[in-house]
């Protein structure tokens, strides 16, 4: 059934759906609504991955479940045996009596086609890349991290030799009581506990003392083998790639999401954010890793959409919009 794509199925996220499935090695066919993306195109502003929350909204359709009872943030179980089919049953129901309003909605809205030309075909998209997932060299993360373990070692010795004594780097306490009480240097900011030594406090202390570009310095590389390094090293699966979840529907402009591992905030501005970037490599021998952004898609966009000529004519003649 799952597999015959003449039998038509109505789920709640096709891609999740997709992906799982595949897992056990069912190869679903036939997903052709996905109640999470009709929902998210009609408001995306109290839109929810929550299915339970999602029928809360619509509670004017007399949809009663019981739904609420596991929803998100609730302290109850899902049940066992007879419950648990009760509470899939009842998420069955809302899928299928809520169709029918959400579809009315995306067709007031003028979205059906977005919906079914956009939405779901790009839901498959992103299924596939998660089930592909990226290969990432465990051997290049696992050199970046002596690397990095020696830096910060390095900088360690310089900072308590300017400190004159050694004290925990990651104590903001230990650390405020160093930079402004026996260094001297100028307080800039307090907090309810003492000192403040965050980031843009020791960005404007910089010129006062090499001891603070240090300490930066430290803070930045420590934060890169903690979070990337030791952090994609924890996700590479078996077949060696990482398998990230791609969220069509987090952020209200429709831009993709990544989670678990998050793959859009790999710093790019620093040597070593650049290098860790390096052990994202082709899944084949002989292929590439291609890279590409929009240039100006709002501006395009606003272009097409008011037919303004003199916007038009700078994209065509490649002027400087700005």
């Amino acid at each position: 059934i799952l597999e015959n794509r003449k039998i038509q199925k109505d789920v709640f996220d096709l891609k999740r759906m997709t992906v799982g499935l595949h897992r056990l090695d069912v190869i679903v066919e036939g997903l052709n609504y996905d109640m999470l993306l009709a929902s998210y195109l009609v408001n995306n502003e109290k839109n929810s991955n929550d299915l339970g929350e999602i029928a809360h909204l619509y509670d004017e359709y007399s949809i009663k479940t019981d739904l609420e009872v596991y929803g998100k943030g609730k302290k109850q179980a899902i049940p066992e045996d007879k419950e648990f089919f009760k509470h899939l049953a009842a998420k069955v129901c809302v899928i299928e009596k809520l169709k029918p309003e959400l579809l009315k909605q995306l067709k007031e809205h003028e979205q059906d086609d977005l919906f079914e030309t956009i939405e779901i075909p790009t839901a498959r998209v992103l299924a596939k890349m998660e089930i592909n997932g990226i290969k990432v060299e465990a051997s290049t993360l696992i050199e970046l991290q002596n690397e990095f373990a020696v830096k910060l070692k390095e900088l360690e010795d310089k900072i308590y030799k300017q400190a004159g004594e050694e004290f925990n780097l990651n104590s903001p306490k230990q650390l405020g009581h160093i930079l402004f009480e026996k260094l001297n240097l100028p307080v800039l900011k307090k907090t309810k506990t003492g000192y403040s030594t965050s980031v843009e406090v020791l960005d404007q202390l910089k010129t006062q003392s090499p001891i603070v570009s240090e300490i930066l310095d430290y803070r930045q590389i420590a934060k890169i083998q903690s979070t990337y390094v030791k952090g994609l090293l924890d996700v590479i699966q078996r077949d060696g790639r990482v398998h990230t979840r791609y969220l069509q529907t987090l952020t209200a402009t429709g831009r993709l999401s990544s989670v678990d591992p998050n793959l859009q905030n790999i710093p790019t501005r620093t040597e070593e954010g650049k290098q860790i970037r390096k052990a994202f490599v082709p899944s084949e021998p002989d292929g590439y890793i291609f890279s590409c952004d929009y240039s100006q898609v709002e501006l395009r966009v606003l272009a097409h959409v008011s037919g303004d000529q003199n916007m038009q004519e700078a994209f065509k003649t490649g002027y400087d919009i700005h």
